[in-house]
């Protein structure tokens, strides 16, 4: 796929790129509720177009719930999600200064999760110790009833 502005776009490109999807087909293609949507909305990090009661999302919406889905299962909160979606509206200088702040605030949340992953093993560790201590407990006592 070349880049979106550029102007070499397949016509198939151009098509996907200038489709507008409605409240339901954008449920259904990535798989959330229409409240989720809306609730994105109220936040303001979509901004579908309004015809009457319908809301008709970009593909410029479309990036962006992909982004915020995607922010979502890392870990990261709206407000740093917000964040990384700025960084897409603006331009030179700015662009820099907020991709190398999006880039500490994803670092931060690396290290947060490594250092739950090192928690979890812990206790999984733990938990089996337990478990195994417990199934020889109840051998020695099936063991003495018999």
């Amino acid at each position: 796929m070349t880049h979106p502005t550029s102007p070499r776009m397949t016509p198939a490109e151009k098509t996907q790129r200038d489709e507008l999807l409605t409240i339901r087909e954008m449920c259904e293609a990535f798989d959330v509720t229409p409240r989720t949507l809306r609730f994105y909305e109220a936040k303001e990090l979509l901004s579908p177009i309004r015809r009457g009661t319908a809301r008709l999302f970009t593909y410029r919406d479309r990036a962006r719930l992909k982004l915020i889905l995607r922010g979502k299962r890392f870990g990261f909160s709206l407000e740093d999600i917000r964040q990384l979606l700025d960084m897409y509206d603006r331009e030179g200088r700015q662009q820099e200064a907020q991709l190398r702040r999006t880039y500490e605030v994803a670092a931060e949340r690396l290290a947060q999760m490594e250092r739950q992953r090192a928690e979890l093993d812990e206790a999984i560790a733990e938990l089996k110790e337990q478990m195994d201590w417990g199934a020889g407990v109840l051998a020695a006592f099936r063991k003495a009833a018999e």
